[in-house]
């Protein structure tokens, strides 16, 4: 994909009213975060998760800093947890939005648009996940062209072949038959003089009979 996608967004979810030990490795992981120490939040947001698997504020973070370490794979799981676990319309947006981007570092476009798309049903203000919607649209219309242009390029080039496929036999023909008719030529003119030979031996000795004296 193009430069022009933006990157996640850096928007964190802190811990709310919920079991101590997930705020805790929450908060930590927040911390671990903010220092861009990426792979140790990860670490403290998976803990989070193992004490509660459909924590949406644990799987949201953990899919940022998966992100961070270009997990991306990893990251759209994370962020399909976040979506599948939580009612919060601007915390399933950002994780609508982040999944986009997420797509279309791994050159999935049209999982990219469909990311965006969900992303601005729920916030229609988000300028940059329409932007980004915007130029992915046109990145994919612009990828149609191409193949199309390729799939005639192809067909022409095909075609081309066929024709002169079809050209050669005649042309080899065309070449065969001049030499064919020289040779024949050349032995039929061989073949005159053989008889004009014969012919001139024949009448140099003519039979004579004996005369009766």
């Amino acid at each position: 994909m193009k430069t022009w996608i933006s990157v996640i967004t850096g928007f964190l979810i802190t811990a709310t009213a919920s079991a101590q030990q997930e705020n805790a490795s929450i908060r930590k992981g927040n911390n671990l975060y903010k220092q861009n120490n990426f792979q140790q939040s990860a670490e403290e947001y998976k803990k989070a998760i193992v004490q509660s698997p459909d924590n949406d504020v644990a799987n949201y973070n953990l899919g940022n800093a998966r992100f961070r370490t270009n997990q991306l794979k990893e990251a759209l799981s994370s962020y399909e947890a976040t979506i599948a676990n939580t009612d919060n319309k601007p915390v399933k947006e950002k994780a609508f939005y982040n999944q986009g981007v997420a797509f279309s570092k791994q050159q999935q476009l049209q999982e990219s648009i469909e990311a965006w798309k969900n992303a601005l049903k729920l916030d229609p203000a988000d300028q940059e996940a329409r932007e980004n919607l915007q130029k992915a649209l046109l990145e994919k219309k612009k990828q149609e062209q191409q193949q199309k242009d390729q799939q005639k390029e192809n067909q022409d080039k095909k075609e081309d072949r066929k024709k002169k496929q079809d050209q050669q036999p005649t042309q080899q023909q065309s070449r065969l038959t001049k030499k064919q008719v020289e040779q024949l030529l050349k032995a039929l003119a061989q073949k005159e003089k053989e008889v004009q030979n014969k012919m001139q031996s024949k009448n140099a000795s003519p039979n004579q009979q004996e005369k009766d004296w």
